[in-house]
């Protein structure tokens, strides 16, 4: 670069007034959508009588503010409330992973789900319950409580995977489409085939083999408080980490040569990106279990609404996130009522046909394909 030119500097760097404006509408839609789905959320269910109304006044109780509502109302005021909560920062969490993730590998394919982020996720956390169900050492599973060694194992398997995908995805120095493709195919294809082994392997203890089972696809019943607390500490760890890498990620988009000569230390930034994009995906998993796609079709849509910049779109991930995987689960317990369909069906259904449209987008840019 010629040091007499003035440095390239993405668009995003530039925010006018009319920019601005656009994103503030942006945000106050997303968080209407986000205010609606939980409101729906709240009011969908086999008890009828209990109304959104109704579980606000239930709320209340269930933070000391208020009387309780009267005999099994509170109780399934609270369950609903924790779906609501686990649902939205399940889909925070997930979208915010899946931008971090597109920043780092420059690819808007990448996502969770494709890499196979959060296929390992799953099978560290399986490979826990599996201890904790008596198949593995006893004294792993003394060591820690349920959830806390379902999420660290969960971290584990996730950065594995994490980690071989961006050794092994490289090819001539950067990061291409189809290589990308083919190693997270390659591990998503071991990962299924060794869950499904582990699955056959506790058949004789239902319970074991219903909770590995329900980590295929998502379970976001049956939730408690330490499902909150562990993902509200995971994404509030993602959401200190943005000021040390959004406007890094700005530059790195442009080129790491780039990125480079302007001072960004890319080796750290994306260390820190990936490091972050793994535990908000682990978080996500040992939670509720694999949910697919949100991490790959929530960042394209915020994208397109707001611009490329991280600085913006990182945060606007957070709540669209939210917004979109609880209007997908609110949607469907409305629709189809008591026939219930697990999360990561209905995104599937969706998912698909959009990365399939995503790739026939970026066919020309598939020199090696």
């Amino acid at each position: 670069m010629n040091p007499s030119q003035p440095a390239h500097r993405p668009s995003s760097e530039i925010a006018p007034p009319a920019r601005r404006g656009r994103v503030v509408w942006v945000a106050v839609g997303f968080a209407l959508v986000l205010l609606a789905a939980i409101w729906l959320s709240l009011g969908v269910g086999r008890s009828e009588e209990l109304h959104a109304g109704m579980a606000l006044r239930g709320a209340w109780a269930w933070l000391g503010l208020g009387e309780p509502l009267s005999g099994a109302q509170q109780w399934i005021v609270e369950l609903r409330w924790t779906r609501t909560l686990v649902t939205a920062l399940v889909g925070a969490g997930l979208a915010f992973s899946g931008a971090l993730l597109q920043g780092v590998f420059r690819n808007d394919l990448a996502a969770p789900s494709i890499l196979g982020t959060t296929a390992g996720a799953s099978l560290g956390a399986s490979i826990a319950i599996l201890a904790v169900g008596g198949y593995g050492a006893k004294s792993l599973a003394s060591l820690a409580p349920a959830p806390a060694l379902v999420m660290v194992s969960a971290f584990l398997g996730a950065a594995l995977v994490t980690w071989l995908v961006a050794m092994l995805g490289r090819s001539g120095g950067r990061y291409s489409v189809p290589t990308l493709l083919l190693v997270g195919i390659a591990i998503n294809a071991v990962v299924g085939g060794i869950l499904a082994a582990m699955q056959s392997f506790a058949m004789s203890d239902f319970e074991v083999a219903k909770a590995l089972y329900a980590w295929g696809f998502g379970n976001l019943d049956d939730k408690g408080a330490s499902e909150i607390w562990l993902l509200c500490l995971a994404l509030g760890l993602g959401a200190m980490a943005i000021p040390f890498v959004a406007r890094e990620l700005d530059l790195l988009a442009v080129g790491e040569e780039d990125a480079l000569a302007l001072g960004v230390d890319t080796g750290r930034v994306k260390a820190l990106a990936l490091l972050v994009a793994t535990l908000c995906a682990a978080a996500s998993v040992a939670a509720v279990g694999q949910i697919a796609f949100v991490g790959l079709v929530v960042p394209h849509v915020v994208r397109l609404l707001s611009g490329r910049s991280y600085r913006v779109l990182l945060p606007m991930c957070l709540l669209a996130g939210a917004a979109f995987l609880l209007s997908v689960d609110a949607g469907q317990r409305w629709w189809l009522g008591d026939m219930r369909m697990r999360p990561g069906v209905t995104l599937s259904l969706v998912g698909g046909p959009f990365f399939l449209t995503l790739l026939v987008l970026h066919r020309r840019r598939m020199s090696s394909w």
